[in-house]
């Protein structure tokens, strides 16, 4: 996996893809064990993909928020939605 990939302030689905990925490994035969966690991935995936292109219609840079920034986003709607 490319290195940029695993840095928080580049992918803000770090977490999820990281889960997904391990459930992968460990069900490899069984890949509906792991739906759970694809689909949190995606919706992660989605989610930011939104707030990014809101914040470039906004005239807003960075187009994805920091990794700090979006703790923040985050806190203030009480979690993840996804």
């Amino acid at each position: 996996m490319d290195k940029n990939l695993r840095k928080q302030d580049i992918n803000p689905c770090l977490d999820e893809s990281t889960a997904s990925q391990k459930c992968s490994e460990t069900y490899s035969q069984d890949k509906t064990m792991c739906l759970t966690y694809f689909q949190r991935y995606k919706n992660c995936r989605k989610y930011w993909h939104n707030i990014m292109v809101q914040r470039r219609r906004d005239g807003v840079k960075p187009h994805m928020p920091t990794a700090d920034e979006r703790q923040e986003m985050l806190a203030a709607i009480g979690g993840k939605p996804y």
